[in-house]
């Protein structure tokens, strides 16, 4: 028995040993880039081996199969949700006894918000970590979380965390050190004795939050020094230019990954290196580092991907996915198609959505997007300006307009929402709320309007099946599979009073979710028109890996076409963003098409569309 686990693990250090001689030249030169530490890169090195020997044989045997089906995250069966799971079921325990009913949405890909240990009241929902090894003890335990994951790989759900890359809490044990004069843990931050330094840095350094966090600098008092935070105060910047904070990091990330998470969301990506002269964003060691973890992750747990959160124009995405033959992540957040779906639905014009899928369809083919109608955070109005002066739009009484609408003030909104970070100089303001309060649900619901209502949820499926038939796969936001409207008890809690995101945070209504079965209600309707959609998307081909996806001109602004083809199948899915009767013309596509919903013959050359309706046609 000894000779036969000794035989074993000579086995398993082999397979170790193939994946690091496909990296090793590149990765210790890309680790020498930015550190020059041969010491740093061996000790990183014993990391990588140490966690690999530790990581279970169950874990070994989904990197076996990820490697063999790389693109598994492409397939047309993927459909994702977000929650906290707190407020969807108390906790982790709480979550393990409701994944029945993720399964009954077929959920294949499971977000959940940040919760990892993190210090009160104050943490950004969750995103000042305390401890990157630890769950947090109002939400669960570490052999919870063991067990979660677990347990959704049965059901072949891959779990999705955050990894908090740019920053910890300033109750984090390093920072604790740093506080109490230890030069170790004071050199994996950025600190600085005066403030010369800090005021070239502001010089070129935007703020993320300058109404809430105006600047980008904070003076500890026990250090006597000023300290990088780029979001919030009680939010310290990591220094990677030290070679020990990319080291323990990336064991923070190693860790998890053997615990089972699947999908790692790499937190504020694009801030974590910083340099004098500079906005300090975006910065070429940025994709070092991420290059350096694609290469760690293929090495140690292949079955592990990358999810950047990388919020900028998409022509500049790109280099966040690198390239075929070194590429960094894997997938990244389509915030872009949120944005304009949201602007097409306000302003029943999809010419800017159609012009944002013709740059994402132009991008290489490594680029793939998870895309989201609604998620933890705002809607930050970040449109092509370009575009809309090309069009004739005025970017900035556009963007006043779209806030103004979904906060319900704009006459004739049927929406309800909040502003978020609304600045009176520049006019900018971000807007929040759930999918079904901006729709309409709740605003026809408070007046006793079933039409209203009944408009309401074809809003909500609209937008669903609009971004459903879009390029990448979708991810739901928990409580909108059914329906759920604003919570407005946020304002009770002077700890959140004046973060209007709560608004949309809320505890999952689970009386609610009872009623999806019950016909005739909101819920029932969301609830099985979301199923249908989901069922199509999962089994047609033209949704699979080989689709080629083009947008397509329809003749009518409010009324967005995506046409799907793979051989001599095609599907062209049409969606009208308007509360009107529309009549679209797709002069250039020939043959017999068939509503797969209503099952009525189309002619796509003279097609009409009732007030929020969405056709997918299949050519028959």
């Amino acid at each position: 028995m000894k000779d036969q686990g000794g035989r074993n693990k000579m086995a398993q250090d082999s397979i170790f040993a193939g994946r690091l001689k496909k990296h090793e030249q590149e990765l210790k030169e890309k680790y020498r880039e930015l550190y020059q530490a041969e010491e740093g890169y061996e000790k990183l090195l014993s990391i990588m081996k140490d966690f690999y020997r530790k990581r279970s044989e169950e874990l070994k045997t989904l990197d076996k199969k990820r490697e063999a089906n790389p693109l598994w995250y492409r397939e047309s069966s993927m459909l994702g949700m977000t929650m906290y799971p707190k407020l969807f079921a108390g906790g982790l325990k709480g979550l393990i006894k409701k994944l029945d009913y993720l399964s009954e949405q077929k959920i294949t890909y499971l977000h959940l918000m940040p919760l990892l240990k993190m210090p009160y009241p104050y943490n950004d929902g969750g995103y000042a970590v305390e401890d990157f090894r630890c769950v947090d003890p109002r939400i669960g335990t570490n052999r919870d979380l063991t067990i979660l994951t677990g347990e959704l790989r049965k059901r072949g759900i891959s779990l999705c965390l955050d990894m908090v890359m740019n920053h910890t809490a300033d109750t984090h044990e390093w920072a604790m050190r740093a506080k109490a004069g230890e030069q170790e843990y004071i050199d994996r931050y950025q600190c600085y004795d005066t403030f010369d330094i800090p005021a070239e840095f502001e010089k070129t350094m935007p703020q993320v939050f300058p109404t809430t966090a105006p600047g980008n600098f904070t003076w500890c008092e026990e250090m006597k020094k000023h300290v990088l935070t780029t979001f919030y105060p009680y939010q310290w910047d990591l220094n990677y230019k030290n070679p020990v904070v990319f080291n323990e990091m990336m064991a923070n990330i190693l860790f998890l990954a053997n615990m089972g998470v699947e999908v790692l969301r790499i937190d504020a990506v694009p801030y974590i290196w910083k340099e004098l002269g500079t906005s300090c964003r975006n910065l070429p060691q940025v994709h070092t580092i991420v290059r350096m973890m694609r290469m760690i992750l293929e090495v140690v747990c292949p079955a592990v991907i990358l999810k950047g959160e990388v919020v900028m124009a998409p022509r500049e995405l790109p280099p966040y996915f690198g390239t075929p033959d070194k590429p960094e992540c894997h997938i990244l957040y389509g915030s872009s198609t949120m944005v304009n779906l949201w602007a097409a639905l306000a302003s029943r014009d999809a010419r800017l959505l159609k012009h944002q899928m013709d740059v994402i369809h132009s991008l290489p083919d490594n680029c793939y997007f998870v895309n989201y109608l609604r998620c933890h955070d705002d809607i930050g109005w970040g449109l092509d300006e370009d575009q809309e002066r090309i069009l004739s739009i005025d970017p900035l009484s556009h963007k006043e307009y779209l806030y103004h609408f979904f906060e319900g003030v704009f006459p004739g909104s049927f929406a309800r929402g909040e502003l978020y970070n609304y600045d009176p100089v520049s006019k900018d303001a971000r807007s929040c709320g759930t999918t079904a309060s901006l729709c309409g649900v709740e605003k026809g619901g408070f007046e006793n309007d079933k039409e209203q209502v009944e408009a309401g949820i074809r809003r909500i499926l609209l937008m669903h099946a609009a971004c459903m038939s879009l390029e990448g796969f979708l991810m739901l936001s928990s409580g909108d599979e059914i329906g759920q409207v604003n919570d407005y008890s946020y304002k009770e809690n002077p700890d959140i009073a004046a973060d209007s995101r709560y608004l949309h945070r809320s505890s999952f209504n689970w009386e609610n979710a009872g009623l999806r079965t019950c016909e005739g209600t909101v819920q029932y309707k969301v609830w099985e028109g979301l199923k249908e959609l989901e069922k199509v998307r999962r089994e047609n081909v033209c949704f699979g890996t080989a689709a080629q996806v083009t947008t397509w001109d329809t003749c009518a602004m409010p009324v967005f076409a995506i046409r799907r083809t793979v051989q001599t199948d095609e599907l062209v899915c049409l969606a009208n963003f308007s509360e009107n009767w529309q009549h679209a013309k797709l002069p250039t596509l020939f043959g017999e098409y068939e509503d797969i919903f209503t099952k009525e013959k189309v002619d796509l050359q003279q097609v009409t569309l009732a007030p929020y309706q969405y056709r997918w046609c299949a050519r028959i």
